[in-house]
């Protein structure tokens, strides 16, 4: 069984209003592991909304992709794990004092709150882009290259978990600590319409690959049944 002892599955909660979220976050809490809370709902419903869904028991990736001076970041860490948030996200080409100063808040902040820490996790390149966006932004047009430069360069700064595209996970695998926790969205059923995720896989094809957790958004949300949805998907890690 590909699943070891974890549900793998981080449900997007991608939706516009508080209510629709807590909706979705009852119906669907039994088939998933954890659920995602981004910037469209965060900012239409505010802090608070992580505590609600805190409340039902899940847990709760925050990803807001920090992306700041160092003090700047490490405020907005500090303010997150005080939310109970039990992940979180920054941008690695923020540097490594950014992603240090975020780790070292993230952990100082938990004890002194006597919670665990969260997992801070270093957003690589986002699966929106592919090499011709990469090289209008004046980077390498190379997207295997620029992700493992940022994931090592993450790794050295003190950050347990990435946020990566499944297919770049092979090859991170074989350059990071294997303790490295591994956040894939990206993930589709492969029975979509085409939309902005450019690189994707199955979410078999990337658990077998080597991630940890699946970050999983329309295939569920926006499916008629969100529930069947999601216990399709973990049927299908068995």
């Amino acid at each position: 069984m590909i699943l070891g002892m974890h549900n793998p599955i981080i449900a997007a909660l991608d939706v516009a209003t508080a209510e629709q979220a807590l909706k979705l976050a009852q119906e669907i809490a039994p088939a998933v592991g954890a659920f995602k809370i981004g910037k469209e709902l965060f900012t239409s419903a505010g802090p608070e909304i992580v505590k609600r869904v805190r409340d039902t028991g899940a847990q709760v990736f925050l990803d807001l992709k920090f992306h700041d001076i160092p003090n700047t970041v490490a405020k907005a860490v500090a303010a997150a794990v005080r939310l109970d948030a039990q992940m979180l996200t920054i941008h690695t080409s923020g540097g490594g004092e950014m992603m240090r100063a975020a780790e070292q808040a993230a952990q100082q902040t938990a004890l002194q709150a006597g919670k665990n820490a969260p997992l801070v996790l270093g957003v690589t390149v986002l699966t929106s882009l592919d090499a011709r966006g990469l090289a209008e932004l004046g980077w390498e047009a190379n997207v295997g290259k620029q992700v493992e430069r940022l994931a090592t360069l993450a790794a050295a700064s003190g950050l347990r978990g990435l946020v990566c595209s499944p297919l770049e996970i092979t090859a991170l695998r074989k350059i990071l600590p294997a303790a490295m926790q591994l956040v894939t969205p990206g993930i589709r059923l492969g029975t979509e319409p085409g939309d902005d995720q450019k690189r994707t896989l199955t979410p078999r094809e990337a658990m077998e690959a080597g991630a940890n957790w699946l970050v999983i958004g329309r295939p569920i949300y926006a499916a008629a049944q969100p529930r069947a949805a999601a216990e399709h998907i973990l049927s299908s890690l068995a």
